[in-house]
C-alpha cells in the first residue's frame, strides 16, 4: 500500500511537468514565430533537442549511475524551471535557442534518471500497472496540454504559457522532494569518481558487454526500436501528406492529432484495467504490431475517415506497447546499469531516427509520398511480425512470467 502511495504521488508530480510541457510546446512555436515571421526559425526549434541529446548522452549516464538519483532529478527540474522562467524576457531568438539547448541538456538526464529511480521505487510485479497509468497520464498530458494552451494564449498572452511550464518543473521538483530516497546508504556510501576518458570508455565497454550477455533482450530491444524509430521517420510526413495527398485543410489535421490523443488515452486507461488479464508478451507484440497496422491504414488512406481509423488504432495500441516495453526494460536491464544503457542507446536511436528522417523525407521527394510512407509503414510492420514471434518462442517465457531476470545469463 505505502508503494502504490509514492508511485501515485510521483505519477501526480511527472503528469503535472508533462501538462506544462506540452502546454509550453504550443506557447514556444507562436513566440518564436512571432518574433522572427519564419518558419525556418520555428523549425530550428525541433533541431536543438536532438542536437544536446547528441551532445549529452555519451557520458551523461556515468553520472546518473553513480549519482543520487532523487537528488539529481529535483536538481534538473529546478533547472529547467528557472531556464524556461528566463524565455519570457528574451529579446533574442538566439537567446531562446541557447536557453532551449541548457534545458535539453538538463532533460537528457532526467530521463534517463527517472527511469533508473521508477525500477527502484516499483516492485517488479507491480511495474506493469505502474506504467500503464503512468502512460495514462503522459497521454492525457497531451490531450488537454494543447487545449489549455490555446485557451491561455487567446485570453491572456503567449508568455504566461510559458510561465506556467516554469512552474510546473518547480511543483514536480517538490513533489520528488517528498518521495523516497531510494539510494539509501548505498548512494551515501560510495565515493565520487572523477569524469575521465578512462572512465566513460569503461563505461561504454560496460554497456557493450552488457548487451553481449543478454542477447535475447537485445534482440527484442533492437526489434522493438526498429518500429518505433520507423514510425517516428513516418511521423515527419504525417503534416504533408495530409495536406497534399488527402488534401484535407489545417481544421483536419488539428481533428486527426486530437483524434490520435483521444485514443492513447483510451487505450492508458484500457491499459490500466487490464494489466491482471493481458501477459506482458501481448502488451508489447500485439500491441506494437496492431500500433503499426494503425500506421499502414492511415498511409493507405485515400480519405478523412480511413485516416482518423488509422489515427485511432494507432494511438490506441501505441500506449499498450509502451507500457509492456517499459515494464520489460525495467525487469531486465540491471539498474546500477540503467542510466549508462539508456543514455548511450538514446544517442545511437537518436542518430538512427535522423538518418530513417532523412532517408525517408528524401525518397518521399524522389518519389510517390503515399507510396515511400506504405513502405516505410510495411517495414514497420514487419518488424512487429519478427519481435512478435520471438517473444511467443515458448523458451523464453521466463523472461515475461517473473520478476527481474538475470539478463546476463542469456548467454
Amino acid at each position: 500500500m505505502h508503494s502504490w502511495k509514492n508511485a501515485l504521488l510521483y505519477i501526480f508530480g511527472i503528469g503535472i511537468s508533462n501538462l506544462g510541457n506540452w502546454i509550453y510546446l504550443v506557447a514556444i512555436n507562436l513566440l518564436v514565430l512571432h518574433m522572427t515571421g519564419s518558419p525556418a526559425a520555428v523549425a530550428g526549434l525541433f533541431i536543438i533537442r536532438p542536437l544536446a541529446t547528441l551532445l549529452t548522452n555519451s557520458w551523461a549516464g556515468s553520472i546518473i549511475d553513480r549519482a543520487n538519483k532523487r537528488r539529481l532529478m529535483i536538481i534538473t527540474d529546478v533547472i529547467r524551471g528557472a531556464l524556461i522562467a528566463l524565455i519570457p524576457f528574451m529579446s533574442s531568438v538566439w537567446g531562446i535557442y541557447g536557453i532551449m539547448f541548457l534545458i535539453n541538456v538538463a532533460g537528457s538526464f532526467f530521463g534517463p534518471t527517472s527511469m533508473t529511480y521508477v525500477t527502484k521505487l516499483i516492485p517488479a510485479e507491480e511495474r506493469k500497472r505502474f506504467n500503464a497509468w503512468s502512460s495514462f497520464t503522459t497521454s492525457g498530458a497531451v490531450l488537454l496540454g494543447p487545449a489549455v494552451s490555446g485557451l491561455l494564449i487567446a485570453y491572456t498572452d503567449i508568455r504566461v504559457s510559458i510561465v506556467i511550464n516554469a512552474v510546473s518543473f518547480l511543483i514536480c521538483a517538490l513533489v520528488i522532494y517528498f518521495l523516497p530516497d531510494v539510494d539509501g546508504e548505498e548512494a551515501a556510501g560510495s565515493k565520487r569518481e572523477a569524469m575521465t576518458m578512462r572512465m566513460l570508455l569503461r563505461d561504454w565497454a560496460a554497456v557493450i558487454d552488457f548487451g553481449k550477455a543478454a542477447k535475447y533482450f537485445m534482440l527484442v530491444y533492437v526489434l522493438f526500436q526498429s518500429a518505433t524509430l520507423l514510425g517516428f521517420a513516418l511521423d515527419s510526413q504525417e503534416a504533408t501528406f495530409i495536406k497534399q495527398v488527402l488534401l484535407l485543410g489545417d481544421e483536419d489535421y488539428g481533428l486527426l492529432v486530437s483524434v490520435a490523443g483521444a485514443g492513447y488515452l483510451a487505450g492508458s486507461m484500457a491499459a490500466s484495467l487490464s494489466v491482471k488479464r493481458l501477459s506482458l508478451r501481448m502488451f508489447i507484440g500485439a500491441g506494437m504490431l496492431l500500433s503499426s497496422i494503425g500506421y499502414m491504414i492511415f498511409y493507405a488512406a485515400s480519405g478523412l475517415m480511413t485516416a482518423v481509423i488509422g489515427f485511432i488504432v494507432f494511438g490506441f495500441f501505441s500506449s499498450y506497447a509502451n507500457a509492456g516495453y517499459t515494464t520489460f526494460f525495467q525487469n531486465q536491464v540491471p539498474v546500477d546499469l540503467m542510466g549508462r544503457f539508456t543514455s548511450v542507446t538514446r544517442l545511437l536511436e537518436g542518430m538512427l531516427q535522423i538518418l530513417f528522417t532523412l532517408l525517408l523525407g528524401f525518397a518521399a521527394d524522389a518519389s510517390s509520398l503515399q507510396a515511400v510512407c506504405l513502405i516505410g509503414a510495411g517495414a514497420a510492420v514487419l518488424s512487429s511480425v519478427m519481435l512478435l514471434a520471438v517473444i511467443y518462442s515458448p523458451s523464453k517465457a521466463r523472461y515475461y512470467e517473473t520478476g527481474p531476470a538475470a539478463a546476463a545469463n542469456d548467454a
